[in-house]
């Protein structure tokens, strides 16, 4: 018997080509689903960089805020400002 040769049914071969098919799909599908991780890590990247980047800004506007205060309060001593008017009101002194 292991010389005769036997041709497999034609539901058989549907069967074989079925897998086969099955394979190729699943390979397709994981290159498109690695493609779009590395898409979505690309855009984390520039997330984060944009990120990093506004933290710097925050904190120098931080450090500029604190800068000014410092030396408008050597100027014109504690009080208050209002933004609107622009008119600074001192402290009374106790």
């Amino acid at each position: 018997m292991a010389d005769k040769e036997i041709k497999f049914a034609e539901e058989e071969m549907k069967t074989i080509q079925g897998i086969q098919d099955s394979y190729f799909e699943v390979q397709t599908d994981f290159g498109k689903l690695n493609l779009a991780k590395i898409k979505l890590e690309q855009q984390l990247d520039q997330l984060d960089s944009v990120d990093n980047d506004l933290t710097k800004k925050f904190v120098d506007t931080q450090k500029k805020e604190q800068t000014f205060l410092e030396d408008i309060t050597k100027k014109y001593g504690e009080g208050s400002l209002n933004p609107e008017t622009g008119v600074f009101t001192a402290n009374k002194s106790e």
